[in-house]
């Protein structure tokens, strides 16, 4: 039930963007939430059913009072939302996790700044840049801004007095030319941190101000014939562009923009962002987001817009999407590239999602291998459009050899695997000649109508091998004993692996790739293979005591007899009288070898292998 007094604060709810927060019996925040519309957006929560998500429903039913903050355009309460679940921590918003601690350049705030790699930010003032999800390109950076502009690596507090007095004194570095040597006063404070500014530029991905700056001091020394020092310029230079030109480059003519795109499983999605400055990629980062409510794509890729644009700035006047949004940010372009440099950005992105995706459930399946089988549940339970996660599931397929000796088998998989043990092959009773429909009917009739009887269990999913007839078929037989609309059944044709569902003219084709197709692909496999098995099994046997059968006296019995002992024909042609008497008695062991080994006659008296 609604409380009452939520009521008027649904009416007097303000049509402007904002964020609004939920609140439990307890006073706890359970849920903060951002809009565009504030009144449309909660409003929306009590006026639904939510019969498709239980979650929600559980949600709305914990509320029992609200707040709300109006803000001034929608980036705002992005932002705003984002600070305050990661404040609050409420129990049915998404929670983002880090892949991993990667490492950042750090700027420390002090006089004469140090520069150097760390995985543990401080809040102390200092500059970080990155992270770096590569750690050898972090280097290459690294052995760049050295070279660029040397600085000091030393723990020394200076300060001008004791720079004046004398109190340091210069070491190796500034023999080896890592560094100037501000410590004794011959670099000066001022040219220092000028230097410090150039290393944020080029470490903020601003390679184009660094170089005009160096080619502006060559151009300089030049004009006043110091080409020592101009050659030095140059040689900056030149490995500014090593570096660019060795570093991902997307096109030279792209500005400042950022990349976003995603990839979801049920419970959890991941996200990769892409930080472009002047052509080159400066940030790449994975993020991994678990779901609470079943959130869409698109709201959990706008989360993830304002965690980057709240961690590494809103300077990017551009922003390129995996996927619409509806989003809009005052003097931001947001676009879905369909061609061009950008879509081949994107496409990078969305490869280092995938990639991402992959590594993570890789990991969790190993660590908890039932998770493969909700994921792949899922996944089938999606691509075959069924009401449930079909968990077990039995496929039928059919053998005859020119209408004789018809068989039909049953292969039964559970959680995607096969139960052998549960394997079961039908000898067809009423059906003569090869009529594949009318054996198909009375497999099913008869598995289902002993599953009913033992009170066992129905499969979610039936697969049956063929096309609309032995699907028609299928349907037939489950109408006849009553479970038809208990639980699912297809058809799968081999020709191009269509799958058909009842009253469905066109079949349904499932991406190749797919892992719903390759379970189908070998159940089907499976159920021919067992059937062709004892279809070849039953038809030997039937061939053979055909062959023994002829001989007068020789019934089914003993055939089977014989076939079990001399396991072929041939043997029991050339057996001997004696041999045969120990398997089936001296009367029909003469029989048997007068009619293989004498004239033929039927009922000629044999003495001692002779005949009289």
């Amino acid at each position: 039930m609604q409380p009452a007094h939520l009521k008027d604060v649904l009416k007097s709810l303000p049509n402007k963007p904002g964020v609004y927060k939920y609140f439990d019996a307890a006073s706890v925040i359970i849920y903060v939430g951002k809009a565009k519309d504030l009144k449309k957006r909660v409003s929306s929560y009590f006026s639904k059913q939510h019969h498709e998500n239980r979650k929600t429903a559980i949600l709305v039913s914990k509320i029992q009072y609200l707040e709300y903050t109006v803000v001034d355009t929608e980036m705002d309460a992005l932002l705003l939302e984002n600070s305050l679940i990661k404040e609050f921590q409420p129990r049915y918003n998404i929670s983002l996790k880090d892949d991993k601690t990667y490492p950042y350049i750090r700027v420390t705030a002090e006089r004469f700044p140090r520069v150097f790699p760390t995985r543990n930010p401080v809040r102390d003032g200092s500059e970080y840049f990155g992270p770096y999800a590569n750690v050898k390109i972090m280097h290459t950076v690294l052995d760049l801004v050295k070279k660029l502009y040397p600085t000091r690596n030393c723990n020394l507090v200076m300060s001008p007095a004791s720079i004046a007095a004398g109190k340091h004194k210069i070491c190796m570095e500034y023999q080896l030319g890592n560094c100037l040597g501000p410590c004794e006063g011959h670099q000066s404070e001022s040219a220092y941190n000028e230097d410090i500014a150039h290393i944020k530029y080029l470490l903020k991905g601003h390679l184009g101000e660094v170089k005009q700056h160096l080619k502006g001091l060559m151009l300089n020394a030049a004009g006043q014939l110091q080409f020592e020092e101009a050659q030095d310029y140059k040689e900056k230079l030149d490995s500014l562009e090593r570096y660019q030109s060795k570093s991902t480059v997307v096109s030279t003519t792209l500005g400042d923009l950022e990349v976003y795109s995603i990839s979801s499983t049920e419970k959890v999605a991941f996200v990769n962002f892409l930080r472009v400055s002047q052509g080159l990629i400066v940030v790449s980062r994975n993020v991994e987001i678990r779901k609470k409510l079943d959130e869409p794509d698109a709201q959990l890729l706008e989360s993830a817009v304002a965690e980057m644009r709240a961690q590494y700035g809103d300077n990017c006047k551009e922003i390129v999407l995996s996927q619409p949004l509806d989003l809009e940010i005052d003097g931001v372009g947001v676009t879905v590239p369909k061609m061009g440099d950008k879509r081949r950005l994107l496409e990078l992105s969305m490869k280092n999602t995938l990639l991402y995706k992959q590594e993570k459930l890789s990991q969790y399946e190993k660590l908890n291998p039932e998770l493969r089988v909700d994921r792949l549940m899922e996944q089938m339970k999606k691509d075959l459009r069924l009401s449930e996660m079909p968990k077990h599931i039995e496929c039928f397929d059919n053998s005859n050899f020119q209408g004789t000796y018809p068989v039909s088998a049953c292969v039964v998989f559970k959680n995607g695997k096969p139960a052998k043990n549960e394997y079961r092959h039908f000898n067809v009773r009423t059906v003569e000649g090869p009529d594949d429909f009318a054996t198909m009917k009375e497999a099913l009739t008869r598995r289902y109508t002993r599953l009913l009887e033992e009170e066992k269990p129905l499969p979610q999913l039936i697969v049956v091998d063929g096309g609309k007839g032995q699907l028609s078929a299928a349907v037939e037989a489950l109408k006849a004993i009553g479970v038809y609309g208990k639980l699912a059944v297809v058809g799968i044709a081999k020709r191009l692996e269509e799958i058909y569902y009842p009253g469905d003219p066109l079949p349904m084709y499932i991406d190749k790739k797919s892992e719903t197709l390759k379970v189908i692909q070998h159940m089907r496999d499976e159920a021919h293979r067992f059937g062709i098995t004892h279809h070849r099994s039953r038809r030997d046997k039937g061939t053979l005591r055909t062959a023994l059968t002829e001989v007068p006296g020789v019934g089914d019995e003993t055939a089977r007899v014989l076939l079990k002992h001399f396991k072929s024909v041939t043997r029991v042609k050339e057996a001997s009288v004696e041999t045969l008497s120990g398997v089936v008695g001296v009367a029909k062991a003469k029989i048997i070898v007068n009619f293989y080994q004498g004239d033929g006659v039927a009922g000629a008296e044999v003495d001692d292998g002779f005949i009289l």
